[in-house]
């Protein structure tokens, strides 16, 4: 049988993904690699780390297995050599030329799945391009409606709201918005993680839920009648709960995710304890897409010491999805 083809993109040059991705190389993970980025990139940075990989032009074909320390090699040149730790915006286009392959070929059918290595944001901004993140682009590319999961071994958290400053969560927080977002995690929790009846905890926006209107209004006039609404279709729907003690032992029996509101709200916690298992997903895309839960560590880049722990985890999870969606489709 085929192994299934992940398609692993390299973020930022300077940063440490090319380097992550040589040691996911030399894993022996069971899936036909296909890293989308430069290859003399690939190969500077498995020297850095003290691998002999194996780069092979990815022509496509079914792959039955692979060595531990080979991967295929879909080239996209850089703009320029990276030097490491020092992101240079001439190489912007090349990032986000990989991320378009990465989806385009998903959706064509060609990758089973894709994961992204961290990228370095405010160099693209600084080519003059706008860009806010994977789970942004991802969205506007395939034209879907997502929302960003970050999940460990014990938690799972989606957010209401990604990267937005602070001061403008509020407004956003809006009842259609939270109605997408909760459609989308019910849905993704049932068909990407097999959950039948998934119970999910919803936090309130102000502190202690907004203590009855005493704290804010928001969750009195937007978060509870909403949550009212979904029950009575049939969702099993925790909150708003404060997010202070949402967490603690005892609550987290009680659901199978989290929907946060803002990004630092939960993810804290989630990393604080799982850091090195953690991996973002972006649920509600026509196709798998995992992440990393960390960024570039530029102050890492080039000293081949980065771990590839979460890498690692965001491959294997990508892997699982994709058989979970192969075995669906072959029932259907």
């Amino acid at each position: 049988m085929a192994l299934p083809r992940l398609a692993v993109t390299a973020g930022e040059p300077a940063g440490i993904g090319p380097e992550l991705i040589a040691r996911l190389a030399a894993t022996e993970l069971a899936a036909d690699l296909v890293a989308i980025t430069d290859r003399d990139l690939l190969a500077r940075a498995a020297a850095r780390c003290g691998l002999s990989i194996i780069l092979d032009d990815d022509d496509g074909a079914p792959r039955e297995q692979r060595e531990p320390g080979s991967l295929r090699v879909h080239h996209v040149p850089l703009g320029t050599t990276e030097i490491p730790g020092r992101p240079d915006p001439r190489n912007a286009h090349h990032v986000l030329a990989t991320l378009a392959e990465a989806a385009d070929g998903c959706l064509a059918g060609r990758y089973a799945a894709v994961v992204t290595a961290p990228l370095q944001k405010s160099s693209i901004n600084e080519a003059g391009i706008r860009f806010s993140g994977h789970t942004e682009y991802f969205a506007e590319r395939a034209r879907a409606d997502v929302v960003m999961m970050l999940a460990s071994p014990g938690l799972r958290v989606a957010l209401a709201t990604t990267h937005l400053p602070l001061s403008a969560v509020p407004a956003a927080i809006t009842r259609d918005a939270l109605e997408r977002a909760l459609h989308i995690v019910h849905a993704e929790l049932r068909t990407k993680f097999g959950i039948a009846a998934p119970r999910i905890a919803v936090l309130g926006l102000n502190p202690h839920a907004g203590e009855g209107g005493h704290l804010g209004r928001e969750e009195l006039d937007t978060t509870i009648p909403l949550l009212d609404a979904l029950r009575a279709e049939g969702m099993q729907l925790l909150g708003p709960l404060p997010a202070d003690t949402a967490f603690v032992p005892a609550q987290r029996t009680r659901y199978d995710a989290v929907l946060a509101m803002y990004h630092d709200q939960a993810l804290p916690v989630l990393k604080s304890e799982a850091f090195d298992r953690t991996v973002n997903l972006t649920l509600g895309l026509p196709f798998i897409r995992t992440s990393v839960d960390h960024g570039t560590a530029l102050d890492l880049a080039g000293t081949g010491r980065a771990d590839p722990a979460s890498l690692i985890a965001a491959a294997e999870l990508a892997l699982t999805l994709a058989a979970r969606k192969r075995e669906e489709s072959e029932e259907a």
